[in-house]
């Protein structure tokens, strides 16, 4: 004969421990990994879809913050808590390692160039900027041309670099509207707050809203590259695979389709 209260123990220890197995269960949960990237503005489209698909195959939670890379790297030097950098440029990279930031895996990742843009129902004519083709001859008495701020932007230092090489810095410094970062600037071409713009190549695809006028000559700027590495001391596991997992052909192949360049697909160039 069953002992009513020998049933009764064993039915509440098994309800305490599908209690116990439902408390535990978002603990198990939340103990995946979570990585931080930092990353330049101009990757924020690419880097969003990496990171969804690195997601969707792996039991990791993985924070993209995108800002200038001039703003991201104060920041880690200031002591934020980021596992990976992606930076728009190597000098940023390397300022970070004279602020006795500890860089792990650090590799050139991509590639990208400049254009020049105008608002989509412009009536400008599509030109090469150089010989033949000047930007302030284009620009009405009192208009601008929108850049990310060439005092700490990536994309405005490589800006300013290609017009001194072209000889229009001098009189398109003083006509500059200067943004905190590069979707910035896209974003003023947007609004038709201004005629034109140089932002990266790969900003010009990603907005309905602008239409690109021409590339600026590659001779005209050291080479764009954006650098990578991991950071921590020690750095993450979990980071330092997804770092690695960012320089693989399904990565780079998403890179690619955002209109990045990879080492795959460009020529080698100097360094700036």
């Amino acid at each position: 004969m069953t002992h009513p209260i020998s049933r009764t123990a064993f039915t509440c220890s098994g309800c305490l421990l599908a209690v116990l197995s439902l408390l535990l269960l978002p603990a198990t949960l939340s103990a995946s990994p979570r990585i931080t990237l930092y990353a330049a503005a101009s990757l924020t489209d690419a880097v969003t879809e990496v990171a969804a698909q690195y997601e969707a195959d792996h039991r990791v939670e993985v924070v993209p913050v995108f800002a200038a890379s001039s703003t991201l790297a104060r920041q880690i030097a200031a002591g934020a808590p980021v596992d990976l950098f992606l930076s728009a440029n190597i000098r940023w990279m390397d300022w970070l390692s004279r602020q006795s930031v500890t860089l792990h895996d650090r590799q050139r990742l991509l590639g990208n160039r400049l254009a020049l843009i105008a608002p989509a129902a412009s009536t400008l004519t599509p030109f090469t900027p150089g010989p033949g083709g000047s930007i302030q001859n284009r620009l009405g008495p009192r208009e601008r041309l929108a850049v990310g701020d060439p005092d700490h932007v990536p994309a405005g230092l490589y800006a300013r670099q290609s017009l001194e090489s072209l000889g229009e810095w001098r009189a398109l410094r003083p006509r500059l509207a200067r943004a905190d970062n590069v979707r910035a600037a896209l974003a003023l071409v947007a609004r038709g707050e201004t005629p034109m713009g140089i932002v990266y190549d790969t900003d010009a695809r990603a907005s309905e809203a602008v239409r690109r006028i021409g590339l600026l000559p590659a001779a005209s700027h050291p080479a764009i590259q954006y650098p990578i590495a991991v950071l921590g001391d020690p750095p993450s596991p979990a980071a330092r695979r997804f770092g690695q997992w960012l320089q693989s052909s399904p990565a780079l192949s998403v890179f690619r389709s955002f209109g990045f360049a990879t080492p795959s697909t460009e020529p080698d160039q100097d360094a700036d």
